[in-house]
């Protein structure tokens, strides 16, 4: 199962935004493609994203310096290796890159070389591609956390300044009851908001407050009558500075944080926060875990950037108790991998996520499967590069999983 060659071409994402796409050939002519997203909330810690800067192009987020490394330096690189090893293929990536972050050839520029490999392996041995991921692990269909209203950097910034508000469905028997449930509650929040649509296709209000966009999902899941916890996705590092979080017009220290989000978990019945704090306030989320980690999960995602030294420093801090997964955070299928493996090893739950500039490549949702996390963040039920990878999940769950 030779790999034949590799070229690149840059695309457009969700937002009309420059992303690239790998094409890798195999011997005997399998061609694969994979596509790369990109994220407009961004820690500070992930892997490179390399754009060309250029501002006389797309306002300097061009790709094509990715596009070239990929068929210049990557692709020759592992021309010649045999792509069912993923492991062999994506240490030649990392080695070829050799740089600190991969910011020397790109996070995206490796990632879509990496899945571009499996995908194509897969294919050539004709078996799904979330069947060939698995490698041994129980592959599982994840239960969606579905953005219902936005705030923060993906509805232009402002109040609310948390960044997503989001619904997990229980007790459905079956993906497409789940979704039919959320899209009843997206459209009764819709008609009471009347707001425009963010990044991930969830509404983009302007609220009085974070706690109002709470108890309007609350109240948006009794109209509906479905049966769904609310999820947070906070987002601290972009409203902290200082040693405070400027919210609402008011400062809060990290117990202050602490204080106001433990309030609504019973009122709102919310059973996931995801980076409450910021990304370097260690003993900040130390301290919140030991508080609140029993009632609700606390998911790190600037705090760990999908890197397993920075998963394995909050093991060993107990800070969090989960972690959210970017493949482009880190660069490899491989890296991907063993963060959820080794998340799972120390009892931390995983989410594999989207993110908010995305294309309509599925590979995610035969990732999440593979993985057997048992959750998925993809945005919400509108636009199509979210709804391909929803579409792809009910594809597995009734034509692939159910025929195991």
């Amino acid at each position: 199962m030779r790999i034949e060659s590799v070229r690149a071409l840059e695309i457009l994402d969700s937002r009309g935004h420059p992303t690239v796409q790998a094409e890798v050939v195999l011997a005997g002519g399998t061609r694969a493609t994979a596509q790369v997203p990109s994220g407009a909330s961004t820690g500070r810690h992930e892997a490179v994203e390399l754009r060309d800067g250029d501002p006389a192009r797309y306002a300097g987020k061009g790709m094509l310096r990715a596009v070239r490394n990929i068929e210049d330096v990557l692709g020759p690189a592992v021309t010649g290796l045999d792509a069912s090893d993923q492991a062999a293929v994506d240490a030649r990536l990392i080695e070829t890159d050799g740089s600190p972050g991969k910011r020397r050839l790109g996070a995206n520029a490796l990632l879509a070389v990496s899945c571009a490999v499996a995908r194509g392996a897969a294919r050539r041995l004709d078996v799904p591609l979330w069947r060939y991921l698995a490698q041994g692990r129980r592959p599982q269909m994840p239960v969606p956390m579905i953005n219902i209203i936005s705030g923060g950097l993906h509805a232009g910034g402002g109040c609310p300044e948390f960044q997503d508000f989001l619904v997990i469905p229980r007790g459905y028997t079956d993906l497409a009851a789940a979704l039919e449930a959320v899209t009843a509650v997206h459209r009764v929040v819709g008609k009471a908001l009347a707001a425009g649509i963010a990044d991930e296709g969830g509404w983009g209000p302007r609220l009085d407050s974070n706690e109002q966009a709470c108890a309007i999902l609350r109240e948006a899941i009794h109209t509906a009558g479905a049966c769904m916890d609310i999820a947070l996705d906070v987002a601290a590092t972009h409203f902290f500075a200082d040693g405070v979080y400027a919210i609402e017009g008011r400062q809060l220290t990290s117990a202050g944080m602490g204080d106001l989000l433990e309030g609504w978990i019973l009122r709102y019945g919310i059973a996931s926060i995801e980076d409450p704090l910021g990304e370097d306030d260690w003993e900040g989320w130390k301290e919140l875990t030991q508080r609140l980690g029993a009632k609700v999960r606390l998911v790190g995602d600037d705090l760990f950037c999908t890197n397993p030294s920075r998963l394995e420093h909050g093991i060993r801090a107990r800070a969090a108790n989960a972690v959210l997964v970017k493949m482009n955070q880190i660069g490899t299928l491989t890296e991907t991998f063993a963060v959820i493996d080794r998340a799972r090893e120390a009892g931390y739950g995983a989410v594999v996520s989207a993110r908010s500039g995305e294309t309509e490549d599925a590979f995610l949702a035969d990732l999440a499967v593979a993985s057997g996390a048992g959750q998925i963040k993809i945005g919400s039920v509108t636009r199509s590069e979210r709804l391909a990878k929803y579409n792809r999940l009910l594809e597995i769950e009734n034509w692939e999983l159910s025929a195991d």
